[in-house]
């Protein structure tokens, strides 16, 4: 009987699920929207009612349009964003904000509530930190498990348990608690190097009960992604799957350090590739055998990506979601809007395929550019300076209203992201973590300009692998796993990932690359000594 795999991803907007031969060869996808309750102060709140449900089906859709047997699905793996989710007992929800809205009670990673709960814990310099890039992010779990309970005590206290929404996926599969070593050492503080929580931390910050109850809140069992799960799939969760009870349920990863496994070692060796995760944000991700210690870039994570090495995980807080608010500022953007609707493209792709057309080639694109100058950091500076209040520059706006305009707008904005790409990657080379190669993967990369940008403003090479769907591959890796198809990730990864093609950097546009990225540096220092002054 033929075998085959299932990867599901939970992103911002969606919940996707792909079905996999083992040699990684993608057979069909189904995808369901997700729902976000979004207000002033930073809020963003989700149901994990709804995602759950969106997860179910997108399964039982996927494995109807790959036309296999279910019985043939032999392991299924598990990515989400690094929400927080929040359960009552007995599996009740509980709000995590209006309290009439008790079916909110996801936290979502961009949600920004716990800025002030973050500097807090930063200025208490906790040696855990040292492992956060020294400076611990309003997208991570402890500052939002401390605003809650200042905020919301009823809440907190009531609460049976506290998952990163992949190991609230992996819980209702399989029953299990057990939590990845990815979520809880990369978003929670777990020492997984040393396999243990630092129990002074928590009382420090004035969450000292979760230790007292030894953390079975928040994580007794921590385990490497891509374990076996419980016995598999539960009868409840495989009848609303349409899968057969007991299939293999992998221990998860988060949505970006799926794609990385998904990717980095399509070439054969993880640890001279960068990983990209191009989405609504952007992470990087990238391979170590010792660990590295970066400051303002997350990490060094022990096993928290590929087991028993050291991963360090940078990125951009707005990415897409940079470029689609930047590209609503531009007076055409409701013409834009329009002829990218009539062609039947989303309006990212339309303008890139509009800069192809005004350019020589995609390099030569960097010229449409001419005097926007962009750092896009619409939601602060995730790395390298883990900087939650930077916002976002402009330099170089006129009174232009054509189309073309928005499309040198729509270049400036990639060609930011790629400088600031670029300054993570020196950062991380300074301190002992250099790389390559990228190997770029989600929805907001898959347009061939962005690639030849990136690669440009980079000066590394560009890979695109051969699934187009990397970050369900990851997952599905990881279900390949768990089911014993292969002994370990380290063996599944480049058994069923490939390059396809690959973006070098054009060196006749090396020295405009050069001036644009000083511009970029320049701009986001004078930013920052503003934002200095005014605050003295």
């Amino acid at each position: 009987m033929a075998s085959y795999l299932v990867g599901v991803d939970v992103g911002t907007g969606s919940a996707r699920a792909g079905v996999f031969d083992v040699a990684g060869k993608l057979l069909a996808t189904a995808k369901r929207p997700i729902s976000m309750h979004r207000e002033d102060g930073g809020i963003a709140e989700q149901s994990s009612a709804e995602v759950w449900q969106a997860v179910c089906d997108s399964v039982r859709d996927s494995v109807s349009r790959a036309g296999i047997d279910p019985a043939e699905v032999t392991g299924i793996g598990f990515d989400a964003t690094c929400s927080l989710v929040v359960r009552g007992p007995g599996d009740v929800t509980l709000p995590v904000g209006a309290a009439d809205h008790p079916e909110r009670d996801i936290i979502v990673w961009m949600d920004h509530r716990a800025v002030e709960q973050a500097e807090r814990i930063n200025a208490g310099k906790h040696a855990v930190l040292k492992y956060v890039g020294g400076r611990i992010s309003p997208e991570m779990q402890t500052p939002k498990l401390l605003w809650l309970s200042e905020n919301r005590p009823d809440i907190y206290a009531r609460a049976e348990h506290f998952f990163d929404l992949t190991d609230f996926l992996t819980w209702k599969a399989s029953g299990a608690l057990d939590r990845s070593a990815c979520t809880v050492t990369c978003k929670w503080t777990y020492l997984a190097h040393e396999n243990r929580w630092d129990a002074e931390y928590f009382t420090k910050i004035g969450l000292g009960d979760l230790a007292e109850q030894g953390f079975r809140r928040i994580g007794e069992s921590v385990v490497h992604p891509g374990t076996a799960l419980g016995n598999g799939l539960t009868e409840e969760a495989a009848k609303a799957m349409g899968l057969v009870a007991g299939t293999a349920v992998a221990a998860g990863l988060i949505d970006a350090h799926a794609g990385g496994v998904g990717t980095v070692a399509a070439g054969g060796d993880a640890s001279r590739c960068l990983g990209y995760v191009f989405g609504t944000s952007s992470c990087t991700m990238t391979t170590t055998t010792e660990p590295a210690f970066v400051p303002g870039v997350w990490g060094p994570y022990y096993s928290a990506m590929v087991p028993g090495a050291w991963l360090n995980e940078g990125g951009q807080s707005a990415a897409g979601a940079a470029i689609d608010y930047l590209v609503q500022l531009h007076p055409a953007f409701a013409e834009a809007k329009a002829l990218a609707d009539k062609d039947g493209k989303a309006l990212p792709v339309w303008l890139a395929d509009r800069a192809l057309s005004l350019a020589a080639s995609a390099s030569a694109a960097v010229k449409l550019a001419e005097d926007f100058h962009m750092v896009p950091e619409f939601l602060g500076n995730r790395a390298p300076f883990a900087d939650p209040h930077a916002r976002a520059i402009i330099a170089g706006y006129g009174m232009e209203t054509g189309v073309d305009s928005l499309v040198a707008l729509y270049v400036a904005g990639l060609l930011g992201l790629g400088y600031g790409l670029r300054q993570i990657i020196e950062t991380q080379a300074r301190n002992g973590a250099p790389v390559e190669t990228i190997s770029v993967s989600g929805g907001a990369g898959a347009h061939p300009l962005a690639r030849q940008l990136l690669a440009d403003a980079t000066g590394l090479p560009v890979e695109l692998t051969e699934c187009e769907e990397p970050v369900l591959l990851g997952s599905a890796m990881l279900g390949a796993v768990a089911a014993g198809t292969y002994p370990d990730l380290m063996a599944a990864m480049p058994a069923m990932s490939r390059i396809d093609s690959s973006a070098m950097p054009d060196p006749d546009f090396q020295k405009i690359h050069q001036a644009r990225y000083d511009a970029f540096l320049a701009l986001q220092n004078a930013a920052r000594a503003i934002r200095s002054a005014s605050h003295s």
